[in-house]
């Protein structure tokens, strides 16, 4: 019994001894922290604390300036493209139109009617009206036919044999192309010429009969 009482009473004075290391170890930390704050503040002179302040409302300022400089940017896209969405819905009307008046031209009953053809004038002015529309609000036709294919405003569909044209050069246009300002709305979808077959084989065997 006295053995384990020694014990407990010598573990007991160790972890004493432990907590106060450690607490002796806490305080020099927190003087040494104290002597180098003090040292700082001493080293340093009035001129060199004003400029490290100057230092820090320079760069606070040019913070805020960075922070309006990025919301007056998104308040102008806002303002700019915030019809966005809007002007891509409104181009239902246009593709409406169009397939009105194929559907109209296709129909064997009406072909060579008076009815025809003053329902299709009608359809033309609402459809140059709405393009008119468009126009004013900067939202812009992207040229198609018989230009070279851009993928950045024409999306490709078909290729169509074509021996007039160079390989590349849009020849039917599916779909109308829109821009809005500088961006781009929708793309033209579009068909491409190529070379016909027949070509091909010709100028493969001309290659092959050519000297080397």
């Amino acid at each position: 019994m006295e053995k384990e009482e020694n014990t407990n009473s010598e573990e007991i004075k160790s972890e004493k001894l432990n907590l106060n290391e450690e607490k002796k170890e806490e305080n020099n930390l927190s003087k040494k922290n104290e002597n180098e704050n003090l040292e700082e503040n001493i080293e340093k002179t009035p001129e060199e604390k004003i400029l490290e302040l100057e230092d820090k409302l320079a760069r606070t300022f040019a913070e805020m300036e960075n922070q309006r400089r990025r919301f007056e940017k998104e308040k102008e896209e806002a303002y700019e493209y915030g019809g966005v969405a809007f002007a891509r819905e409104a181009l239902n009307l246009i593709d409406n139109l169009e397939r009105s008046k194929d559907i109209l031209k296709n129909d064997e009953a009406l072909k060579n009617t008076d009815s025809l053809n003053k329902t299709l004038d009608h359809l033309e002015i609402i459809y140059n009206d709405l393009i008119s529309i468009f126009s004013k609000n900067n939202i812009k036709p992207i040229e198609s036919l018989n230009k070279r294919l851009d993928p950045n405003f024409h999306q490709a569909m078909m290729e169509i044999e074509d021996d007039q044209k160079e390989p590349g050069t849009i020849i039917k246009e599916i779909q109308k192309g829109f821009t809005i300002k500088d961006r781009l709305l929708r793309p033209s979808l579009v068909g491409v010429s190529k070379k016909s077959q027949k070509n091909d084989e010709k100028n493969t065997e001309n290659q092959e009969k050519k000297p080397k």
